[in-house]
């Protein structure tokens, strides 16, 4: 990296969480998304609308998104797509990339987290950490008990990283069978031998869910759009209450 391609950091910054389904914060968080993930996955990512990442499933999610104070930037968001809300899309996102039948018997209700992205410049544990923890007080307020998501990782190189991450979060981070789902689509395999003694390098958002307790419930599932590998996640949230409550909520565990 070159000098003149290092920014400035501030050492302190002011950031501010909000839910919302305001249409004009919607369209910021969108056309984040796009400026992210279409660098990160070299996707145009299917977008009707140049510059945006937009699509059905918008209108019926709340947003959560992260805004810098002091610029009025809007650095971060995610969007919940909660279990009464469906009806209005026909479903969970993710039940357009997996079998998600073994799930409908989940005692509870269920909320799917999607489209999370940072600003490259805010990617810092304060930033995923303000993030979380308003999903956090999300999930307790709508009384959520399973957060499920997909996890997507570049396949820029091919597939190898891909796979490489998919088999190490297989052996550390594999749900039980009764959260198993399966991919519609799956994930071209690799010809060649996987070289499973270097370390695996874990991307920090798929790092974020695994180390608040979240599991991959199966094999991988090809985006075409996104040009990536998808793993469903899902995290029970009464274990997240019990071990990060005082970290992210503020009451004793």
């Amino acid at each position: 990296m070159t000098a003149q391609s290092v920014r400035p950091r501030r050492s302190a910054r002011r950031l501010k969480t909000d839910i919302t389904r305001n249409p004009v914060l919607i369209e910021e968080a969108q056309r984040l998304r796009y400026r992210v993930f279409s660098k990160e996955y070299d996707s145009d990512l299917g977008a009707d609308i140049p510059g945006l990442d937009a699509d059905s499933f918008d209108t019926a999610c709340d947003h959560l998104v992260v805004t810098d104070s002091d610029t009025g930037e809007l650095v971060a968001t995610t969007r919940i797509l909660h279990q009464a809300d469906t009806s209005r899309v026909g479903g969970f996102y993710s039940a357009g990339e997996f079998d998600l039948s073994t799930l409908n018997h989940l005692p509870g209700a269920v909320a799917e987290l999607g489209r999370t992205c940072v600003h490259p410049d805010y990617r810092n544990g304060a930033t995923i950490s303000l993030l979380w923890s308003a999903v956090a007080e999300y999930l307790v307020a709508h009384n959520v008990d399973y957060l499920i998501g997909c996890a997507s990782i570049s396949m820029s190189d091919g597939g190898l990283k891909a796979w490489r991450i998919a088999r190490h979060l297989q052996r550390e981070y594999l749900a039980d069978d009764s959260f198993r789902v399966y991919p519609l689509r799956d994930l071209p395999h690799l010809t060649h031998i996987v070289d499973e003694e270097r370390p695996v390098d874990v991307p920090p958002l798929l790092k974020a869910y695994m180390r608040l307790g979240a599991r991959v419930c199966g094999e991988p599932c090809w985006d075409p759009d996104f040009r990536c590998a998808d793993l469903l996640v899902l995290l029970e949230v009464d274990k997240l209450a019990s071990r990060y409550s005082r970290h992210f909520l503020g009451k004793a565990s």
